[in-house]
């Protein structure tokens, strides 16, 4: 998913809320230069590396069940919204095998 850096938290505490993040969950928050609409001008900064001005976004990943995944897209839906048409993106992806490493 890629979100707005001011609604993350809301995110976050949503998923712990609704148990698709335990204490130790597949959670992972990333800033990220991207170009959605910023909500307020002076979020935007021009970024010599892609040629164009360019807003910081958050990129969280999380690892959920398969029969959890509409619960969580629609969580999603729900709180990272900002009131601007395009407030971010969500991305589902199989993923083939997940494994924790213990020890």
């Amino acid at each position: 998913m890629f979100l707005h850096r001011n609604r993350v938290a809301d995110v976050v505490h949503a998923l712990f809320r609704a148990g698709h993040c335990p204490q130790a969950c597949s959670l992972s928050i990333v800033d990220v230069q991207g170009t959605l609409e910023a909500i307020d001008p002076r979020e935007r900064d021009f970024s010599l590396e892609a040629g164009a001005e360019m807003i910081t976004e958050v990129k969280l990943e999380l690892l959920v069940q398969d029969d959890a995944v509409e619960e969580v897209v629609a969580l999603l839906h729900e709180y990272a919204r900002t009131g601007q048409e395009l407030s971010g993106w969500i991305c589902v992806y199989d993923v083939a095998r997940a494994e924790p490493i213990r020890g």
